[in-house]
């Protein structure tokens, strides 16, 4: 029996890539999704997906459909989940793996996607979308969590530069509840990869609070040393 013998033996199906794709705008968690232009669900809220192409992996796909909605690249994504229950899609037989990532709200392209009938959406106010694609913004918000407390991975979501205000309003929206400032405060401080920097942001107050920086390169080393990250 040939190769080609036994695969036609079995049932083709699409393998989609949907990804959930989050932004803070200093107060709250955000949302990236889309106005569906066709059937089925057309004028729906949706997550930005596309079919896999023939010619790369599942994280390059999920990569060209991020870039195609923001016009950014290099940016942190994740591998979620993979959706299979038999109608999800109820035109063809549709196995979606879902990826997360975390962008700056002011660095991605605007104009582009705006002609994808692009829109943020506060993640505690997000409208109903099509098909699963509930199910898997909660799996992404779980799963944003508990990495968030390991990994310092909500940098991602914040400009190169920040207060410790602004670093303490995203996380507590991320966790959605509020956090005690002193304990955050002193956390934070003990850990030498959070640089602060010689100027303040005096946009709040007359006082001020000073900027910091996440150092990449010295948190590394730190990890290698056998430091951790945890905000628990």
């Amino acid at each position: 029996m040939t190769t080609d013998i036994v695969y036609d033996q079995h049932e083709k199906h699409f393998v989609a890539l949907d990804c959930i794709i989050f932004g803070f705008d200093q107060q709250e968690l955000q949302l990236l999704l889309i106005k569906r232009g066709f059937e089925p669900e057309k004028g729906n809220w949706s997550l930005m997906g596309g079919f896999l192409k023939s010619d790369e992996s599942v994280d390059e796909g999920a990569e060209r459909i991020l870039e195609t909605l923001t016009g950014l690249t290099g940016v942190y994504m994740e591998q979620l989940y993979a959706y299979g229950e038999v109608r999800r899609d109820p035109v063809a037989r549709t196995i979606s793996i879902a990826y997360y990532a975390l962008i700056r709200t002011d660095q991605y392209n605007k104009e582009l996607a705006d002609s994808h009938n692009a829109q943020w959406f506060p993640v505690s106010r997000k409208p109903a979308l099509i098909f699963d694609h509930n199910v898997m913004v909660e799996k992404a918000l779980a799963r944003l969590r508990r990495r968030a407390r390991i990994q310092p991975i909500g940098f991602e979501l914040l400009p190169e530069k920040f207060t410790i205000p602004q670093l303490r309003s995203l996380y507590e929206a991320i966790n959605n509840q509020p956090l005690d400032h002193r304990n955050f405060s002193k956390r934070l401080n003990s850990m030498e990869w959070l640089v602060k920097l010689n100027e303040k942001d005096k946009t709040s107050s007359r006082k001020g609070a000073f900027y910091y920086q996440f150092d990449e390169d010295l948190y590394q080393k730190l990890v290698q040393e056998g430091s951790s990250f945890a905000l628990k």
